[in-house]
């Protein structure tokens, strides 16, 4: 998922390109405004932890780019390309 921040800063085209260069292919995309009780369930692991209302605030400030990636350890081979889901890392 391309996050507000990212549709901002207008990677979305540049996260497609490296997937697809890592031979991953798009199965689906959809550009969506998650509401605040979709953020609460995606993110319910981080209720009570003190950056919660922060990520709540970030992912529902703007559309985010949802995207179904299928290939060989699609999974594996995202998270090593987009690296660490803590920003400040």
């Amino acid at each position: 998922m391309v996050k507000p921040d990212g549709v901002e800063r207008r990677l979305v085209g540049e996260v497609i390109g490296r997937l697809e260069r890592k031979n991953l292919t798009l199965r689906q995309i959809r550009m969506l405004t998650i509401d605040e009780e979709t953020a609460r369930e995606h993110y319910a692991e981080h209720v009570g932890k003190s950056f919660f209302p922060d990520l709540l605030a970030f992912v529902t400030r703007g559309p985010v780019v949802a995207m179904e990636w299928v290939g060989d350890e699609a999974v594996s081979v995202a998270r090593t390309l987009m690296g660490n889901t803590d920003p400040k890392k």
